[in-house]
């Protein structure tokens, strides 16, 4: 089997606007989305899509046919690994989304070929997993409150605020998500990098004192050395971080030095699944938990799903809000049951069916 070619479908799509802390993460707007195939000379065909409700795939579609395209034609798309690391000698030119848009469409062909859903491949440990709310920005504290105590009432077992990136207020947003949900339903803030060393301290505290179940991303994700002052300070959990610059090989650092309790990935921004079942597999070789990250459009949440179906160390599926910018490009998404739960995919490759219809409508231009 050889790799005879890979395009892009360009696909328009519309987002609700949006933020994330600070409304300096805005999302929203026009935006393309990339349907990625990876054709091969048996007519079996990996799927993946690229771009997000942040940024459109247009930004990377250049660096992957340039640049990685030419890396996977002739080659047998069932020599993953091999081809992952030829795919990440290639990261200077490239970016990091555009390699995992392939690692993932090459998994796609794997499974299909096998018969096999992904996860399955990969090794299966369970076949669900809670999920949790993860919350976008909002102006009003109490808007935080009323989405926790809605998603509560819906048969989630946990919810992540984004706040606003300003202590007192972050503060102040998790006292009053706490006290609305009360003591049954696990909190986590997740502060997306905006403290520096004292206000991190200071923002700690006070969740550890509401009972909050991690904090995420207080600091930048190059700060390593006050995240090990940091974690020294506090005995809440610290989760850091998705971003540390060298994909796979920049968590090396934060488990060496002590700077983190629970790793952070997802297969857009560390190199697709190879490289996020490796992060897995590495935080479990020091006991520790590596919690996956939302992976920024339907099919790479899909392609997280299976990773956590494949996995111990993962304890909870991140859905992140709101899922009107987030969904698209599917027939059926990922849905959350009554139980709070997830469920591992169970057809070959993927496992969940691309909306033709939908990307054949809204199609913009076919690239190659």
């Amino acid at each position: 089997m050889k790799i005879t070619d890979v395009t892009l479908t360009m696909v328009a799509w519309a987002v609700p606007k949006g933020s994330y802390p600070g409304q300096a993460v805005s999302f929203g707007g026009d935006k393309e989305l990339a349907v990625i195939t990876v054709s091969t000379d048996e007519g079996v065909n990996g799927y993946s899509f690229m771009g997000s409700a942040m940024r459109s795939a247009v930004d990377n579609a250049g660096l992957l046919l340039t640049y990685l395209k030419p890396v996977l034609i002739g080659q047998n798309p069932l020599d993953i690994g091999r081809l992952w690391h030829k795919l990440w000698r290639c990261n200077r030119f490239a970016s990091l989304v555009a390699i995992s848009a392939l690692d993932i469409a090459l998994w796609d062909i794997a499974g299909k070929v096998a018969n096999l859903s992904i996860h399955r491949l990969l090794g299966t440990c369970r076949d669900s997993v809670p999920a949790y709310a993860s919350s976008a920005y909002m102006p009003a504290t109490q808007d935080y409150a009323e989405e926790a105590i809605y998603y509560k009432s819906q048969g989630w077992k946990a919810y992540k605020i984004h706040p606003h990136a300003r202590p007192d207020e972050d503060i102040e947003i998790s006292r009053v998500v706490r006290n609305a949900v009360g003591d049954d339903m696990v909190l986590m803030l997740d502060s997306c990098w905006a403290y520096g060393y004292e206000d991190a301290v200071r923002v700690g505290r006070a969740i550890e004192e509401l009972g909050f179940y991690w904090y995420e991303d207080p600091l930048p994700e190059d700060d390593i050395y006050n995240y090990v002052k940091l974690r020294q300070k506090l005995d809440i959990p610290i989760l850091a971080t998705e971003y540390a610059p060298g994909g796979l090989y920049g968590l090396t650092p934060f488990i060496l030095q002590g700077a983190t309790d629970i790793l952070r990935g997802d297969v857009r921004v560390k190199g697709g699944i190879t490289a996020l079942n490796k992060i897995c597999h590495l935080a479990e070789a020091f006991r520790m938990k590596c919690e996956i990250h939302h992976g920024g459009n339907s099919l790479n949440n899909v392609a997280n799903l299976h990773v956590t179906m494949a996995v111990e160390n993962c304890e909870y599926f991140e859905v992140l809000l709101p899922e009107a910018a987030q969904k698209y490009g599917l027939v059926h998404d990922i849905e959350v049951d009554r139980q709070g739960l997830v469920h591992a995919p169970e057809k070959p490759g993927l496992g969940y069916e691309i909306d033709w219809e939908l990307v054949k409508s809204k199609q913009t231009r076919v690239l190659k």
